[in-house]
Protein backbone atom coordinates (compact mmCIF):
# COMPACT_ATOMS: atom_id res chain seq x y z
CA UNK A 1 0.00 0.00 0.00
CA UNK A 2 0.95 3.51 -0.55
CA UNK A 3 -0.48 6.43 0.39
CA UNK A 4 -1.02 9.72 -2.08
CA UNK A 5 -0.44 12.83 -0.42
CA UNK A 6 -2.76 15.53 -2.01
CA UNK A 7 -1.75 18.33 -0.12
CA UNK A 8 0.29 19.97 2.53
CA UNK A 9 0.62 22.81 3.81
CA UNK A 10 1.02 24.92 7.30
CA UNK A 11 -1.55 25.77 9.51
CA UNK A 12 -1.46 28.71 11.56
CA UNK A 13 -3.48 30.27 15.33
CA UNK A 14 -6.34 31.90 14.28
CA UNK A 15 -5.05 34.52 16.42
CA UNK A 16 -1.49 35.91 17.38
CA UNK A 17 -0.03 35.26 20.57
CA UNK A 18 0.17 37.80 22.93
CA UNK A 19 4.00 39.04 23.38
CA UNK A 20 4.22 38.15 27.10
CA UNK A 21 3.38 34.84 26.43
CA UNK A 22 5.98 34.68 23.50
CA UNK A 23 8.67 32.28 25.78
CA UNK A 24 7.75 29.18 27.45
CA UNK A 25 10.41 27.70 29.14
CA UNK A 26 10.84 23.54 29.54
CA UNK A 27 9.77 21.79 32.85
CA UNK A 28 12.24 19.66 34.21
CA UNK A 29 10.63 16.72 33.50
CA UNK A 30 10.08 18.15 29.70
CA UNK A 31 13.73 18.05 29.92
CA UNK A 32 13.97 14.71 30.46
CA UNK A 33 11.39 13.47 28.35
CA UNK A 34 12.55 11.20 25.17
CA UNK A 35 13.22 12.88 21.93
CA UNK A 36 10.51 11.71 20.01
CA UNK A 37 7.02 11.91 18.89
CA UNK A 38 3.66 10.96 20.40
CA UNK A 39 1.14 8.94 17.76
CA UNK A 40 -1.91 8.98 17.80
CA UNK A 41 -3.96 7.40 15.06
CA UNK A 42 -8.14 7.46 15.02
CA UNK A 43 -10.01 5.66 12.59
CA UNK A 44 -14.18 6.43 11.30
CA UNK A 45 -15.89 4.06 9.27
CA UNK A 46 -17.35 5.25 6.31
CA UNK A 47 -21.28 4.76 7.85
CA UNK A 48 -20.30 7.03 10.40
CA UNK A 49 -18.62 9.58 8.07
CA UNK A 50 -21.19 9.96 5.10
CA UNK A 51 -23.49 12.34 6.26
CA UNK A 52 -24.17 15.95 5.33
CA UNK A 53 -20.89 17.13 4.14
CA UNK A 54 -18.25 15.84 1.63
CA UNK A 55 -15.04 14.76 2.42
CA UNK A 56 -13.50 17.61 1.50
CA UNK A 57 -15.73 19.97 3.34
CA UNK A 58 -14.67 17.69 6.50
CA UNK A 59 -10.97 18.80 5.84
CA UNK A 60 -11.99 22.10 5.70
CA UNK A 61 -13.33 22.06 8.77
CA UNK A 62 -10.71 20.35 10.58
CA UNK A 63 -8.35 22.72 9.51
CA UNK A 64 -10.53 25.92 10.47
CA UNK A 65 -10.94 23.96 13.83
CA UNK A 66 -7.40 23.58 14.13
CA UNK A 67 -6.24 27.60 13.32
CA UNK A 68 -8.95 28.55 16.51
CA UNK A 69 -7.42 25.20 18.80
CA UNK A 70 -3.86 26.36 18.57
CA UNK A 71 -5.08 29.97 19.69
CA UNK A 72 -5.70 27.70 22.78
CA UNK A 73 -2.36 25.14 22.55
CA UNK A 74 -0.43 27.79 21.46
CA UNK A 75 3.07 26.82 22.02
CA UNK A 76 2.14 23.58 19.71
CA UNK A 77 3.18 26.06 16.88
CA UNK A 78 6.27 27.60 17.55
CA UNK A 79 9.94 26.47 17.72
CA UNK A 80 11.86 24.68 20.02
CA UNK A 81 15.04 26.70 20.82
CA UNK A 82 18.45 25.00 21.86
CA UNK A 83 15.72 22.07 24.03
CA UNK A 84 15.06 24.40 26.37
CA UNK A 85 12.51 26.70 25.59
CA UNK A 86 9.66 27.34 22.96
CA UNK A 87 9.44 30.55 21.05
CA UNK A 88 5.46 31.08 20.49
CA UNK A 89 6.49 32.50 17.45
CA UNK A 90 2.44 31.22 15.27
CA UNK A 91 4.88 29.85 12.79
CA UNK A 92 2.60 26.85 12.49
CA UNK A 93 2.02 23.06 12.21
CA UNK A 94 2.20 20.64 9.51
CA UNK A 95 -1.00 19.36 7.92
CA UNK A 96 -1.48 16.75 5.48
CA UNK A 97 -4.31 15.26 2.98
CA UNK A 98 -3.97 11.93 1.86
CA UNK A 99 -5.64 9.16 -0.40
CA UNK A 100 -5.36 5.79 0.96
CA UNK A 101 -6.12 2.74 -1.84
CA UNK A 102 -7.62 0.34 0.22
CA UNK A 103 -10.74 0.38 2.32
CA UNK A 104 -10.18 0.92 5.95
CA UNK A 105 -11.42 -2.08 7.28
CA UNK A 106 -8.32 -3.60 5.54
CA UNK A 107 -6.14 -1.70 7.80
CA UNK A 108 -7.96 -1.81 11.07
CA UNK A 109 -8.85 -5.59 11.05
CA UNK A 110 -5.39 -6.49 10.25
CA UNK A 111 -3.23 -3.33 11.25
CA UNK A 112 0.47 -3.45 10.34
CA UNK A 113 3.05 -1.47 11.46
CA UNK A 114 4.77 -0.66 8.35
CA UNK A 115 1.07 0.61 6.68
CA UNK A 116 0.05 2.64 10.13
CA UNK A 117 2.95 4.67 9.59
CA UNK A 118 2.22 5.98 6.24
CA UNK A 119 -1.16 7.60 7.88
CA UNK A 120 1.38 9.96 10.30
CA UNK A 121 2.48 13.10 9.06
CA UNK A 122 6.09 10.99 9.84
CA UNK A 123 7.62 8.43 12.07
CA UNK A 124 7.56 9.01 15.83
CA UNK A 125 11.06 8.58 15.07
CA UNK A 126 12.68 8.67 12.25
CA UNK A 127 15.26 5.74 11.95
CA UNK A 128 15.73 2.36 11.20
CA UNK A 129 12.31 -0.28 10.89
CA UNK A 130 11.13 -2.92 9.52
CA UNK A 131 11.25 -6.63 9.09
CA UNK A 132 14.61 -5.69 6.98
CA UNK A 133 15.62 -2.70 8.81
CA UNK A 134 14.77 -0.07 5.43
CA UNK A 135 14.85 3.50 6.38
CA UNK A 136 11.16 4.60 6.27
CA UNK A 137 11.28 8.49 4.81
CA UNK A 138 8.15 9.70 3.71
CA UNK A 139 7.79 11.89 0.93
CA UNK A 140 8.21 15.61 1.20
CA UNK A 141 10.06 15.59 4.12
CA UNK A 142 13.24 16.44 5.50
CA UNK A 143 15.07 14.87 8.51
CA UNK A 144 17.56 14.95 9.99
CA UNK A 145 19.49 11.96 11.33
CA UNK A 146 18.09 11.03 14.70
CA UNK A 147 20.51 8.85 16.41
CA UNK A 148 23.36 11.45 16.04
CA UNK A 149 24.73 12.05 20.01
CA UNK A 150 21.91 14.37 21.49
CA UNK A 151 20.24 15.20 18.30
CA UNK A 152 16.46 14.74 18.33
CA UNK A 153 14.36 12.98 16.06
CA UNK A 154 12.13 15.67 15.64
CA UNK A 155 10.92 16.28 11.87
CA UNK A 156 12.16 19.56 10.81
CA UNK A 157 11.52 22.06 7.52
CA UNK A 158 12.96 23.01 5.25
CA UNK A 159 14.32 26.26 7.39
CA UNK A 160 15.16 23.66 10.05
CA UNK A 161 12.41 24.48 12.39
CA UNK A 162 11.33 22.09 14.78
CA UNK A 163 8.13 20.95 14.30
CA UNK A 164 6.20 19.98 17.38
CA UNK A 165 2.85 19.26 15.95
CA UNK A 166 1.77 17.71 12.49
CA UNK A 167 -1.11 16.34 11.62
CA UNK A 168 -2.56 13.51 8.60
CA UNK A 169 -5.91 13.44 7.53
CA UNK A 170 -6.22 10.05 5.51
CA UNK A 171 -9.44 9.47 3.22
CA UNK A 172 -10.29 5.87 2.32
CA UNK A 173 -11.51 4.66 -0.88
CA UNK A 174 -14.22 3.02 1.13
CA UNK A 175 -15.26 6.67 2.61
CA UNK A 176 -14.11 6.03 5.63
CA UNK A 177 -11.24 8.09 7.67
CA UNK A 178 -8.05 8.33 9.95
CA UNK A 179 -6.65 11.18 11.87
CA UNK A 180 -3.15 10.46 12.33
CA UNK A 181 -1.60 13.18 15.06
CA UNK A 182 2.74 13.34 15.89
CA UNK A 183 2.85 15.47 18.78
CA UNK A 184 6.21 16.26 20.19
CA UNK A 185 7.11 14.44 23.58
CA UNK A 186 9.59 16.96 24.14
CA UNK A 187 6.70 19.38 24.88
CA UNK A 188 3.65 17.19 25.66
CA UNK A 189 3.17 13.54 27.28
CA UNK A 190 -0.55 11.08 26.43
CA UNK A 191 -2.56 12.46 28.65
CA UNK A 192 -1.52 16.21 27.20
CA UNK A 193 -1.94 14.76 23.61
CA UNK A 194 -5.44 13.78 24.15
CA UNK A 195 -6.47 16.98 25.79
CA UNK A 196 -5.17 18.79 22.66
CA UNK A 197 -7.30 16.19 20.23
CA UNK A 198 -10.01 16.05 22.57
CA UNK A 199 -10.20 20.19 22.42
CA UNK A 200 -9.87 20.34 18.91
CA UNK A 201 -12.77 17.98 18.45
CA UNK A 202 -15.04 19.95 20.37
CA UNK A 203 -14.28 23.06 17.96
CA UNK A 204 -14.68 20.98 15.16
CA UNK A 205 -18.22 19.55 15.90
CA UNK A 206 -19.53 22.91 17.27
CA UNK A 207 -18.87 22.49 20.87
CA UNK A 208 -16.89 25.75 21.60
CA UNK A 209 -18.46 25.46 25.05
CA UNK A 210 -16.28 22.58 25.89
CA UNK A 211 -13.07 24.25 25.00
CA UNK A 212 -10.24 23.54 27.49
CA UNK A 213 -8.05 26.24 28.72
CA UNK A 214 -4.56 23.85 29.21
CA UNK A 215 -2.38 25.66 32.24
CA UNK A 216 1.18 25.72 30.69
CA UNK A 217 3.33 26.78 33.79
CA UNK A 218 4.67 23.52 34.16
CA UNK A 219 8.13 25.12 34.60
CA UNK A 220 7.08 27.04 37.54
CA UNK A 221 6.38 23.70 39.48
CA UNK A 222 9.39 22.25 38.09
CA UNK A 223 11.96 24.44 37.74
CA UNK A 224 14.56 23.15 34.75
CA UNK A 225 17.71 21.76 36.40
CA UNK A 226 21.36 20.94 35.12
CA UNK A 227 20.64 17.89 33.73
CA UNK A 228 24.19 17.30 32.75
CA UNK A 229 25.09 13.66 32.72
CA UNK A 230 21.72 12.45 31.68
CA UNK A 231 20.93 11.34 27.95
CA UNK A 232 17.10 11.84 27.04
CA UNK A 233 17.86 10.00 23.98
CA UNK A 234 19.87 7.32 25.44
CA UNK A 235 16.95 4.39 25.01
CA UNK A 236 16.64 5.28 21.26
CA UNK A 237 18.03 2.30 19.20
CA UNK A 238 18.55 1.62 15.75
CA UNK A 239 18.41 -1.91 16.08
CA UNK A 240 15.92 -3.65 14.39
CA UNK A 241 12.57 -3.34 16.45
CA UNK A 242 8.99 -5.67 15.97
CA UNK A 243 5.99 -4.65 16.76
CA UNK A 244 3.06 -6.84 17.92
CA UNK A 245 -0.48 -6.07 19.23
CA UNK A 246 -1.58 -8.38 21.74
CA UNK A 247 -5.70 -8.40 22.72
CA UNK A 248 -6.50 -9.31 26.05
CA UNK A 249 -10.62 -9.21 26.23
CA UNK A 250 -12.56 -9.19 29.33
CA UNK A 251 -12.64 -12.74 29.92
CA UNK A 252 -9.19 -13.09 29.86
CA UNK A 253 -8.57 -9.93 32.21
CA UNK A 254 -11.32 -11.36 34.78
CA UNK A 255 -9.21 -14.71 34.86
CA UNK A 256 -6.06 -13.10 35.68
CA UNK A 257 -7.80 -10.56 38.29
CA UNK A 258 -9.02 -13.52 39.59
CA UNK A 259 -5.97 -15.47 40.03
CA UNK A 260 -4.25 -12.48 42.13
CA UNK A 261 -7.24 -11.78 44.18
CA UNK A 262 -7.30 -15.27 45.29
CA UNK A 263 -3.35 -15.30 46.34
CA UNK A 264 -3.91 -12.32 48.41
CA UNK A 265 -4.21 -8.91 45.75
CA UNK A 266 -7.14 -6.95 46.81
CA UNK A 267 -9.19 -6.00 43.77
CA UNK A 268 -6.27 -5.83 41.30
CA UNK A 269 -6.43 -3.50 38.32
CA UNK A 270 -6.77 -4.95 34.94
CA UNK A 271 -3.46 -2.82 33.80
CA UNK A 272 -2.07 -4.39 36.81
CA UNK A 273 -2.41 -7.60 35.78
CA UNK A 274 -1.93 -7.64 32.06
CA UNK A 275 1.40 -5.56 32.38
CA UNK A 276 2.92 -8.38 35.29
CA UNK A 277 1.59 -11.39 32.65
CA UNK A 278 4.06 -9.24 30.26
CA UNK A 279 6.82 -8.63 32.84
CA UNK A 280 6.87 -12.17 33.58
CA UNK A 281 7.17 -13.11 30.46
CA UNK A 282 10.17 -11.11 29.41
CA UNK A 283 11.49 -12.51 32.12
CA UNK A 284 11.02 -15.87 30.53
CA UNK A 285 12.23 -14.97 27.80
CA UNK A 286 15.65 -13.98 29.02
CA UNK A 287 15.72 -17.24 30.84
CA UNK A 288 15.52 -18.90 27.73
CA UNK A 289 18.36 -18.07 25.85
CA UNK A 290 21.43 -19.93 25.55
CA UNK A 291 23.66 -17.59 27.11
CA UNK A 292 21.63 -15.65 29.66
CA UNK A 293 23.43 -12.53 30.75
CA UNK A 294 20.44 -10.67 32.52
CA UNK A 295 20.17 -10.88 36.11
CA UNK A 296 17.83 -8.08 36.78
CA UNK A 297 14.59 -7.33 35.15
CA UNK A 298 13.34 -4.21 36.23
CA UNK A 299 9.44 -2.85 35.12
CA UNK A 300 9.21 1.07 34.65
CA UNK A 301 5.68 1.96 34.30
CA UNK A 302 4.55 5.19 33.68
CA UNK A 303 2.73 7.45 36.30
CA UNK A 304 0.48 10.47 35.63
CA UNK A 305 1.81 13.15 38.51
CA UNK A 306 -1.42 15.01 38.11
CA UNK A 307 -3.89 13.66 40.34
CA UNK A 308 -0.67 12.49 42.47
CA UNK A 309 -0.02 15.78 43.57
CA UNK A 310 -1.35 17.66 46.90
CA UNK A 311 -3.38 19.70 45.68
CA UNK A 312 -4.11 17.84 42.72
CA UNK A 313 -3.35 20.01 39.20
CA UNK A 314 -6.28 19.50 36.83
CA UNK A 315 -6.05 16.72 33.96
CA UNK A 316 -5.58 19.21 31.07
CA UNK A 317 -2.35 20.64 32.65
CA UNK A 318 -0.26 20.55 29.73
CA UNK A 319 3.39 19.01 29.42
CA UNK A 320 5.15 16.13 30.78
CA UNK A 321 3.59 15.62 34.13
CA UNK A 322 4.76 11.85 34.93
CA UNK A 323 7.72 9.69 35.84
CA UNK A 324 8.10 5.90 36.46
CA UNK A 325 7.63 3.85 39.08
CA UNK A 326 10.13 1.30 39.41
CA UNK A 327 10.54 -2.40 40.72
CA UNK A 328 13.07 -5.07 40.26
CA UNK A 329 13.34 -8.46 39.81
CA UNK A 330 15.75 -11.01 40.17
CA UNK A 331 15.21 -13.32 36.14
CA UNK A 332 16.66 -16.83 38.32
CA UNK A 333 13.75 -16.81 40.88
CA UNK A 334 10.98 -17.11 38.89
CA UNK A 335 8.01 -15.25 40.90
CA UNK A 336 4.26 -16.05 40.22
CA UNK A 337 2.14 -13.89 38.66
CA UNK A 338 0.07 -12.39 41.64
CA UNK A 339 3.70 -11.63 43.44
CA UNK A 340 4.33 -9.24 40.52
CA UNK A 341 1.35 -7.47 40.65
CA UNK A 342 1.49 -6.85 44.33
CA UNK A 343 5.21 -5.50 43.46
CA UNK A 344 3.74 -3.43 40.99
CA UNK A 345 1.25 -1.96 42.89
CA UNK A 346 3.54 -0.93 45.84
CA UNK A 347 6.28 0.51 43.58
CA UNK A 348 3.22 2.79 41.85
CA UNK A 349 1.88 3.88 45.20
CA UNK A 350 5.50 4.89 46.11
CA UNK A 351 4.91 7.78 43.34
CA UNK A 352 3.08 10.47 45.91
CA UNK A 353 3.62 13.66 46.99
CA UNK A 354 6.47 12.77 49.10
CA UNK A 355 8.00 11.73 45.99
CA UNK A 356 6.88 14.74 43.69
CA UNK A 357 8.90 16.87 46.59
CA UNK A 358 11.91 14.60 46.58
CA UNK A 359 11.60 15.19 42.36
CA UNK A 360 11.53 18.54 42.76
CA UNK A 361 13.86 20.02 45.38
CA UNK A 362 16.59 16.80 46.14
CA UNK A 363 19.42 16.15 44.27
CA UNK A 364 19.35 12.27 44.77
CA UNK A 365 16.77 12.01 41.33
CA UNK A 366 19.68 13.70 39.20
CA UNK A 367 21.66 11.12 40.73
CA UNK A 368 19.64 8.24 40.38
CA UNK A 369 19.11 8.68 36.50
CA UNK A 370 22.65 9.31 36.09
CA UNK A 371 23.22 6.12 37.80
CA UNK A 372 19.91 4.10 35.42
CA UNK A 373 22.23 5.62 32.04
CA UNK A 374 25.43 3.61 33.25
CA UNK A 375 23.28 0.57 34.07
CA UNK A 376 21.39 1.26 31.24
CA UNK A 377 24.04 0.08 29.00
CA UNK A 378 25.19 -3.05 31.61
CA UNK A 379 24.29 -6.43 30.17
CA UNK A 380 23.26 -7.71 33.77
CA UNK A 381 20.41 -5.67 33.41
CA UNK A 382 17.36 -5.36 31.43
CA UNK A 383 14.31 -2.64 31.77
CA UNK A 384 10.67 -3.38 30.69
CA UNK A 385 8.78 0.03 29.82
CA UNK A 386 5.08 0.59 30.36
CA UNK A 387 2.82 3.25 29.36
CA UNK A 388 -0.91 2.82 30.12
CA UNK A 389 -2.96 4.91 28.01
CA UNK A 390 -6.60 2.96 29.19
CA UNK A 391 -7.81 6.05 30.87
CA UNK A 392 -7.58 8.32 28.38
CA UNK A 393 -10.85 9.10 26.70
CA UNK A 394 -9.73 8.46 22.99
CA UNK A 395 -13.01 6.66 22.38
CA UNK A 396 -14.82 9.72 22.42
CA UNK A 397 -12.92 12.22 19.96
CA UNK A 398 -16.18 13.11 17.77
CA UNK A 399 -14.88 15.54 15.02
CA UNK A 400 -18.30 15.79 14.00
CA UNK A 401 -19.16 12.52 12.19
CA UNK A 402 -18.97 10.22 15.46
CA UNK A 403 -16.75 8.74 17.85
CA UNK A 404 -13.92 6.54 16.68
CA UNK A 405 -14.28 2.77 15.53
CA UNK A 406 -10.35 2.13 16.62
CA UNK A 407 -7.69 3.71 18.33
CA UNK A 408 -4.26 3.37 18.24
CA UNK A 409 -0.64 5.15 19.04
CA UNK A 410 1.53 1.38 18.60
CA UNK A 411 5.16 2.13 17.51
CA UNK A 412 7.77 2.82 19.89
CA UNK A 413 11.60 3.14 18.55
CA UNK A 414 12.51 1.74 21.91
CA UNK A 415 13.36 -1.95 22.88
CA UNK A 416 11.30 -3.63 25.77
CA UNK A 417 8.29 -0.73 25.47
CA UNK A 418 4.62 -2.06 25.81
CA UNK A 419 1.74 0.80 25.50
CA UNK A 420 -1.65 -0.57 26.91
CA UNK A 421 -4.93 0.66 25.47
CA UNK A 422 -8.58 -0.06 26.22
CA UNK A 423 -10.13 -1.73 23.71
CA UNK A 424 -13.37 0.38 22.28
CA UNK A 425 -16.08 -1.83 25.04
CA UNK A 426 -13.91 -0.53 27.77
CA UNK A 427 -13.13 -3.66 29.12
CA UNK A 428 -10.04 -5.25 27.43
CA UNK A 429 -6.65 -3.88 26.80
CA UNK A 430 -4.75 -3.88 23.84
CA UNK A 431 -0.75 -4.61 24.50
CA UNK A 432 1.61 -3.01 22.05
CA UNK A 433 4.75 -4.56 22.46
CA UNK A 434 8.18 -3.18 20.65
CA UNK A 435 11.08 -5.15 20.81
CA UNK A 436 13.98 -6.77 19.24
CA UNK A 437 12.91 -8.62 15.96
CA UNK A 438 14.92 -11.80 17.45
CA UNK A 439 13.14 -11.47 20.89
CA UNK A 440 10.00 -11.03 19.12
CA UNK A 441 10.33 -14.02 17.55
CA UNK A 442 10.27 -15.71 20.80
CA UNK A 443 8.17 -13.79 22.65
CA UNK A 444 5.20 -14.44 20.22
CA UNK A 445 5.36 -18.28 20.80
CA UNK A 446 5.13 -17.96 24.66
CA UNK A 447 2.17 -20.34 25.43
CA UNK A 448 1.27 -19.06 28.59
CA UNK A 449 1.12 -15.45 27.15
CA UNK A 450 -0.76 -16.45 24.58
CA UNK A 451 -3.34 -18.95 26.62
CA UNK A 452 -4.50 -15.38 27.97
CA UNK A 453 -4.55 -13.98 24.43
CA UNK A 454 -7.56 -13.20 22.17
CA UNK A 455 -5.87 -11.90 18.81
CA UNK A 456 -2.37 -11.01 17.74
CA UNK A 457 -1.22 -8.67 15.00
CA UNK A 458 2.25 -7.87 13.53
CA UNK A 459 3.75 -4.90 13.14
Amino acid sequence: MKVEIISEETIKPSSSTPYHLRNLNLSFLDQLAPPTYVPLLLFYHADDCNKNIDLSQRSCLLKKSLANCLTHFYPLAGTLREYSFIDCNDEGVKYLETRVPCKLIEVTESPNEKVLNQLLPFEPCHGKTGSEGEEVIRPNVKVLNPMQPFEPCHEKTGSEREVLLAVQFNEFVCGGLAVGVCISHKIADGSSAVTFVDTWAALSRGSASMTIHPSFDAATLFPPRDIMGFRPDIALTKDNIATKRFVFDKTSIEVLKQQASSLGVKAPTRVEVVSALIWRRFMALSRSKTEPVVKVCAVLHAVNLRERMVPPLSKHYFGNVWRVAISPSTIENEEEHHMLVDKLRNAIREVDNDYIKKLVYGNGYMDFLKNACQNFHQSEIMFCNFTSWCRFPVYEVDFGWGKPNWVCSPYRPFKNVVILMSTRDGYGIEAWVNMLKEDMDIFEHDPELLSFVSSTVSG
